[in-house]
């Protein structure tokens, strides 16, 4: 029973200081969005290798209105951005890079259109062929 006591009492000194702290903040700021990293397969070369896409996409988006619609809209743009994302993979021929002029725009497009409004400026961080 005591020992049971001691860990409840325990585990209360230490969360005590992470409840108590300033709320958490986001990264990339205020008026950013991340979205979960996009992946898809793509043709390696001869003999049917595949390899995978992965795009890592954020949204920059200034309008405090605009920013919730985005936030709550977060799995509709995943979808979509995957979809294109997966249509534009099995159309690269193998050895070819993925063009990141041509992503970015698409991707706006798609954001532009699933959000009903422009405004959120659409970030590729990273993009790996692997």
């Amino acid at each position: 029973m005591h020992r049971r006591a001691f860990l409840l009492s325990a585990a209360a000194a230490f969360a005590s200081p992470a409840l108590a702290s300033e709320p958490r903040r986001r990264s990339g700021g205020q008026t950013f969005v991340q979205l979960p990293s996009l992946t898809a397969n793509v043709r390696r070369g001869a003999g049917g290798r595949r390899g995978i896409l992965t795009v890592d996409v954020g949204l920059d988006v200034p309008d405090a209105r605009l920013l919730a619609r985005a936030e709550s809209l977060v799995p509709r743009l995943r979808a979509d951005l995957f979809a294109f994302l997966q249509t534009y993979a099995a159309g690269l021929r193998p050895g070819e890079p993925p063009n990141p002029d041509v992503l970015s725009t698409r991707f706006q497009a798609i954001v532009d259109r699933t959000l009903g409004a422009r405004g959120a400026r659409v970030l590729i961080g990273a993009m790996l062929l692997n």
